[in-house]
């Protein structure tokens, strides 16, 4: 028998935000896996660790979480006004695919601090904020990342604080441009047209939902009004098979009414998105670190699933998608804080608080997004080479 040695492959290990992944410069990747295709799909899957009947990614670089089962891409843009392209790919634990259809808003924050890492970004100013504009090339919008620099380098020490994720660290600026989804119609931010949507979902009923396109498609329904208070953590959720059930059935029913799939059977290859989330009103809860969180802190409650789960604090384009439609007055999301016109939202998650901000804008009947600001963090945990087996991809 032939045994085929590892190949080394340049990577770096990096948190962004309340994510982590394997993040690559393009030209390191061995030339097949430099397009799209099966071969990069395999190379991922076997970094991470996937697919794994035993969900744990034990053989692989994973954490067994969808926050922590992700890979990425940089390489110099190439379109103009942008300092680097950014692709991201969700690699499903258990099952045979990489979901390819949106982004990660935590690892962007790492994007812009990778493309300073790499070297295809030259800070300026040597101390200070060195801004860099970002191509996301899965959804193809704009990022602008303010990063923190000091002589030259990435500044990721600090003070800044981000819940769910234990330690502090350096502030990164998050700016998503025009985050919402192109349309000629003039309501593609809101696929169907409409801020509030009755939502047919079999085994449950007619239930009120917003579906929203917005940094990532997002279905948001009413957590009283599918039994739950907003206040859940992930052991509530993530241990009964029922309730995921459910949150799925709603899901494929929102990507059906959003056209993102035709057939319901579409939905196991699409699981990234849409994301399905609830929310309720302000109310005191205990976070999963223990710490208390009071009402008057936040605006309101908002729990998200990803890949299937309960997130164990908040994605960060699932954020943009909050913060967009807590801009715009007659969403469930808008209504769940108060209601009325805001620029700002604080919203409590399974972890704690995050503040989010966005500039909607009416015109012609159409509501409008410029931006969507968010604060993140990111660091670098360990760099180097991963190593796959040769043949694997």
């Amino acid at each position: 028998m032939t045994y085929e040695k590892q190949v080394r492959i340049p990577a770096t290990y990096l948190r962004g935000g309340t994510s982590k992944g394997v993040f690559f410069r393009l030209e390191d990747l061995p030339e097949s896996c430099r397009v799209p295709g099966k071969p990069r799909d395999r190379l991922f899957q076997r970094v991470i660790g996937s697919p794994d009947p035993y969900a744990a990614q034990i053989d692989g670089m994973g954490g067994a979480t969808s926050s922590t089962s992700k890979c990425v891409i940089i390489s110099p843009s190439t379109r103009a006004g942008h300092d680097v392209d950014y692709l991201y790919g969700q690699v499903s634990i258990d099952k045979d695919f990489v979901d390819w259809s949106g982004n990660c808003g935590n690892l962007s924050t790492g994007a812009g601090a990778f493309a300073i890492h790499a070297g295809y970004v030259r800070p300026v100013p040597q101390d200070g904020v060195c801004t860099v504009r970002i191509w996301q090339a899965n959804i193809g919008k704009t990022i602008v990342a303010h990063v923190p620099v000091r002589g030259g380098q990435v500044q990721e020490s600090g003070d800044f604080e981000l819940d769910g994720v234990t330690f502090a660290a350096a502030e990164i600026v998050l700016e998503f441009l025009d985050p919402a989804d192109d349309g000629d119609d003039g309501g593609a931010m809101f696929p169907t047209g409409h801020l509030v949507d009755e939502l047919d979902v079999p085994g449950l009923g007619t239930l009120k939902a917003t579906l929203i396109n917005s940094g990532i498609p997002t279905v948001f329904v009413n957590a009283a009004d599918i039994g739950h208070t907003g206040a859940e953590l992930r052991e509530h959720i993530n241990g009964s098979p029922e309730l995921l059930a459910k949150f799925e059935a709603i899901r494929v029913a929102g990507a059906l009414r959003m056209g993102l799939i035709k057939t319901p059977e579409e939905a196991v290859t699409r699981q990234h998105t849409p994301k399905i989330a609830f929310v309720a009103p302000a109310a005191d809860y205990t976070a999963s670190s223990g710490k208390q969180i009071k009402a008057a802190d936040i605006d309101l409650l908002v729990r998200a699933l990803s890949m299937g789960k309960l997130h164990h604090a908040m994605m960060g384009t699932a954020s943009v998608a909050i913060a967009t439609a807590a801009a715009i007055p007659g969403t469930l999301v808008n209504l769940a804080a108060g209601g009325g016109a805001r620029e700002a939202v604080r919203f409590g998650h399974p972890s704690g608080v995050l503040r989010v901000g966005a500039q909607a804008a009416q015109a012609n009947g159409q509501w409008t997004v410029t931006k969507a600001v968010m604060s993140r963090s990111a660091r670098i945990l360990m760099e180097g080479f991963v190593r796959v087996p040769a043949g694997s991809f």
